[in-house]
């Protein structure tokens, strides 16, 4: 399209040049309306789309997308600490590798990391944090997100929806009849567990049925 219009152009220039040498009317004429074809053409002409804002970062991106799913963390009073495992990070320029902070959330992107980009969101953190205070240290084959606590006091988990998680599971288990929580906890068992697991956990059961039955039968029979 560029080039299109960059020689209609110059058409027009030169047709501009002509007339203004031409002295016969029937050359004026002529020139006077492909003067006004040109300019109509260059009028019409489609300008170049802009690129889409998300369409262009994607583009700078290059490759695709791996979406972050492991990773380790541990606290201080200040800080929690989140490891994430990426070969070679340290020779990335340090612009490729960005983290924006919110105060119950962050976002990880690392640009162009062996023709990949990969990232990592926290939604909903379990308290508070710094945005100020909080930063990231590249590290060899690893980055390490430092969330500044807002308050010092230890948390339990990452996420809200992890805390909630837990709280559930453990509701399950805490009920007023010990056997039941036993029960509940040996039916996680055994729909989590391998074929060996499953063997064990029913060899347990019938053993455990038969004992029953024998403590029920009379002991003069």
């Amino acid at each position: 399209v560029i080039l299109c219009v960059y020689q209609l152009q110059k058409d027009l220039e030169e047709v501009k040049e002509l007339l203004t040498n031409a002295t016969r009317k029937r050359v004026r004429d002529v020139l006077v309306a492909e003067k006004q074809k040109l300019e109509l053409e260059i009028k019409n002409q489609p300008l170049p789309k802009p690129k889409d804002v998300a369409e262009e970062e994607k583009s700078s991106l290059g490759g695709y997308t791996v979406k972050i799913n492991n990773y380790g963390w541990d606290q201080s009073d200040k800080f929690v600490k989140i490891y994430i495992s990426l070969n070679g990070v340290q020779k990335l320029p340090a612009e490729n590798v960005q983290v924006n902070f919110t105060e119950r959330s962050f976002d990880l992107l690392v640009k162009n990391l062996n023709g990949k980009n990969y990232t990592m969101t926290f939604n909903n953190l379990l308290k508070p944090i710094s945005v100020e205070g909080s930063s990231r240290k590249i590290k060899t084959d690893m980055v390490l997100v430092m969330c500044k606590k807002k308050w010092e006091e230890k948390w339990d988990c990452l996420t809200q929806v992890e805390k909630e998680s837990k709280e559930k599971e453990k509701a399950a288990y805490d009920t007023a009849d010990p056997s039941e929580g036993l029960m509940n906890i040996l039916k996680k068992m055994y729909a989590e567990g391998d074929d060996e697991m499953k063997r064990t956990i029913n060899k347990a059961w019938v053993e455990s049925r038969e004992k029953q039955y024998k403590g029920d039968i009379p002991m003069d029979i």
